[in-house]
């Protein structure tokens, strides 16, 4: 054991505590240990306190501190308490930073991507909150802009950009997925201008007398979609008569069609599907193409 009056060289500083010269020398010009004389030859030279300070310096950097909290906690301009505290928060971001790389590893990995896809996908994950949803925002205030506020559509588009605050600390590479997904389906200009079309089409004040019943179509062309019966044959025109009836006449039929068209699309019900996948629920199973299919039944047994 040391006395507290023996006196260390750099050097020997350094070997008693295990650590390199140069680290020891770096950590004294930076104020961390303190200096107790100089040597005849004008060498620094250390008492028993700066072995402990070295201690204790060293355990603070091995747990991740930088110099400037080192210094605050040396100080006593921050306990060691707070200290730990602060960057306990922050070791918690980086966590949640670096699960996240790795699930948009994982999507690189599993898809095969290009370089500039890559890039993308990155971007889109290491995304702010703040940023994230100010895609969402611009691309509802795009749909919405110059629309009736009475219309329902306005409610829709609310719903439209709920985001979940963050991406979860540990996001699953099919949330992260979703998210890339997401991003690069809101930045599409013809998905865009269809969801705008959408909106501002608005629903009809009534429906039609012969609006058909949307859990008769999941039921019967969901089943005849199930088992590929063709919607223009003539089993396709036998499902048809159970969803809509067959006094339905062919001008009708036609008329039924093109207004469902105008709210049926794959892609809009995969952005409802996304912000679920997102905020991590179960997504609505895929209702469109029975929708499709009953569609192209209508038109195909119209005029």
């Amino acid at each position: 054991m040391s006395t507290s009056a023996e006196l260390f060289t750099i050097g020997r500083l350094a070997r008693r505590c295990g650590m390199s010269t140069r680290t020891v020398r770096f950590w004294s010009d930076a104020g961390l240990i303190p200096v107790a004389g100089r040597s005849a030859g004008g060498y620094r030279l250390y008492d028993a306190a700066a072995v402990a300070r070295l201690d204790l310096v060293r355990t603070l950097r091995e747990l991740g501190l930088g110099l400037d909290k080192v210094e605050a906690v040396l100080t006593d301009a921050a306990t060691v308490a707070e200290v730990a505290a602060a960057h306990v928060a922050a070791l918690d971001a980086e966590i949640r930073m670096l699960r996240t790389r790795r699930a948009v590893l994982g999507t690189v990995a599993k898809r095969a991507t290009t370089t500039e896809e890559t890039l993308l996908m990155h971007k889109l994950a290491q995304m702010s909150a703040r940023e994230r949803q100010e895609i969402i925002d611009e691309f509802v205030r795009y749909v919405v802009e110059g629309v009736d506020p009475g219309s329902p559509a306005i409610g829709i588009a609310e719903n439209m950009r709920r985001l979940p605050a963050e991406l979860p600390d540990d996001p699953t590479p099919a949330q992260v997925d979703a998210w890339i997904e997401l991003g690069e389906l809101v930045a599409s200009e013809d998905f865009r201008r269809r969801v705008r079309a959408m909106a501002v089409a608005g629903r009809p004040a009534a429906e039609p007398e012969h609006a058909a019943d949307p859990g008769a179509v999941m039921e019967h062309a969901g089943r005849a979609l199930a088992d590929g019966i063709a919607p223009g044959s003539p089993d396709g025109r036998a499902v048809l008569d159970r969803i809509t009836g067959p006094d339905v006449p062919g001008a009708e039929r036609t008329r039924i069609a093109d207004r469902m068209a105008e709210f049926t699309d794959a892609r809009v019900e995969r952005y409802w599907q996304l912000l679920a996948i997102i905020d991590g629920r179960e997504p609505a199973p895929a209702a469109v193409p029975a929708f499709e299919w009953f569609i192209a039944a209508l038109r195909a047994h119209g005029d």
